[in-house]
């Protein structure tokens, strides 16, 4: 292979090879991107394209003609495709009648023979020429802009490491995202042999400094690359938790291959909880909890991974999201006075010192539903598969429980939420030295910690980020937020809450 700022060079050996590239196609494009395929008949073309269809469908078997003769064929598939042969097009106008805009705007559009359009292709587009290798197989020449051939370059990338790991004519698919720079695809290999799961995770980069010249992801301990997730996952397999295995890693590339722990979840097909898989995983929490962690962990190639602790900067800094976001889009605009937000910062002082001495253990930041992995065929504690953990920190053990009983996406009713809690805190007690109490209030303090970020966060990503649909949330959070206020600890932000109007709720509707 070989790339140049604009434009990327990739060699397949064979026909085999160009429809793996068809697939892994599907991998890199989004809604609204444009593919130009431009070569000569035989070169290749219509192949990438029947893959990277049959990819989307999921089908292998999926009938995908040429267009030759109808111009464009539609698939209305999760991510709607325009697959165009202009070869018969005789004046670029028509085009429009063809729908082109129309499919752009929800889909992704495959065109052939692309010269003959003119003009009428987006400028954005991303162009592929088929060359015929001097030394058999094909070229592909690809030219984009950079932040669409970056996507284009990732994805080979990522098909040259499955190729050093021996999974070189490996399918893949993609599995999920999250709200940071990871993703995730299921590898398939060719084989036959058991599916994994490959973690793509670029190194975090560092934004502009914010407070203290350090940027967000520092100021609140986020992994900044891959080395956390394999060293907290070896950590946890050593102690007997079910974290998947890394079996190949490249550091570097942010690229890992994981053992799959499967798809089974701890939600029913409605997205409502499974009382007793909730139970069997408030019970793992508490066996974590229970379980001394080394704070530095070495793993393969010498690489220290040094666990951050939960400091008060963290914490203080999360909750300013209610003080930013939330409060403003409250008031239709209007910040919070300096008052307001000296005084709500100095309640947050005195409910930091309020933890001091309070139970501490490895906390897992994210110990809710996504991140639980259901393994039916296994017993115990091996039963709860863990991932999402990169993000650990030594901090208040309470803070997991808040995330796994008030779940921030899915609604757990007060009772299943009280019997979660007394399950816990049941498990805890054998050890001679758990203060039940001071846990308790710690919950409450780790509660309302959790709840103003989040309920900050959300207007965030609506307002910041476009993405309104995490606002449904927010009754919930806010919800959350009341419960937390039952501990008598919480009365002065409960008060400070309602002179700043902000409303809550009985319940989570």
């Amino acid at each position: 292979m070989n790339s140049e700022p604009s434009t990327l060079v990739v060699h397949l050996a064979d026909d085999a090879a160009t429809a793996l590239f068809g697939e892994d196609l599907l991998l890199a494009l989004q809604v609204g991107d444009c593919v130009a395929l431009d070569g000569d008949l035989g070169a290749g073309k219509s192949s990438l394209s029947r893959a990277f269809i049959r990819a989307l469908a999921d089908d292998p078997d999926l009938e995908v003609p040429s267009p030759t003769f109808t111009l464009v064929q539609n698939y209305d598939l999760s991510i709607p495709v325009a697959h165009f042969d202009l070869y018969r097009l005789s004046d670029p106008s028509e085009l429009d009648e063809l729908g082109l805009e129309e499919a752009l705007a929800d889909g992704i559009c495959l065109v052939e023979w692309p010269g003959k359009a003119g003009r009428a292709l987006p400028r954005t587009r991303i162009e592929i020429e088929f060359q015929f290798a001097s030394n058999g197989g094909r070229n592909l020449v690809i030219r984009a802009p950079e932040a669409k051939l970056a996507r284009l370059r990732r994805v080979d990338e990522i098909r040259r490491f499955l190729k050093r790991c021996g999974y070189g004519d490996a399918h893949r698919r993609h599995l999920t995202g999250d709200a940071s720079n990871r993703a995730y695809e299921h590898v398939y290999p060719a084989d036959g042999s058991a599916r994994l799961v490959l973690m793509d995770a670029p190194k975090r980069p560092n934004g502009p400094p914010i407070r203290d010249g350090k940027p967000y992801s520092q100021l609140v301990h986020l992994a900044e690359d891959v080395r956390p997730f394999v060293a907290i996952g070896q950590a946890l397999r050593e102690r007997g938790f079910a974290a998947p295995e890394v079996l190949e890693q490249d550091l570097d590339a942010g690229l890992l291959l994981l053992e799959d722990l499967g798809e089974g979840g701890v939600l029913d097909e409605q997205g409502k909880p499974i009382a007793d898989r909730y139970r069997a995983s408030a019970a793992c929490l508490a066996a974590i909890h229970d379980t001394p962690f080394d704070r530095e962990i070495v793993i393969a190639g010498g690489h220290k991974h040094v666990i951050p602790d939960f400091d008060r900067a963290a914490m203080k800094f999360e909750v300013e999201l209610l003080l930013d976001w939330h409060l403003p889009w409250k008031r239709k605009g209007q910040q919070a006075t300096a008052e307001e937000r000296a005084s709500y910062l100095a309640i947050w002082d005195q409910l930091i010192d309020e933890l001091a001495g309070s139970d501490t253990s490895i906390v897992m930041r994210d110990f809710h539903s996504p991140n639980i992995i259901w393994r039916d065929d296994r017993e115990g504690h091996d039963r709860v598969g863990l991932i999402d953990f990169q993000d650990a920190m030594i901090g208040p053990s309470a803070y997991d429980l808040v995330s796994l009983v008030q779940d921030a996406r899915v609604t757990i009713e007060r009772p299943l939420m009280d019997q979660l809690m007394a399950d816990y805190l049941s498990a805890r007690a054998r050890k001679a030295d758990f203060n039940e109490a001071a846990f308790l209030r710690s919950w409450a303090i780790m509660s309302a910690q959790r709840a103003c970020k989040l309920n900050g966060l959300w207007v965030r990503l609506k307002d910041r980020d476009g993405k309104p649909g995490y606002m449904r949330h927010l009754p919930r959070t806010l919800w959350h937020l009341n419960v937390a206020f039952e501990h008598p600890v919480l009365a002065p932000l409960r008060n400070w809450c309602i002179e700043a109007g902000i409303e809550l709720p009985e319940s989570p509707a």
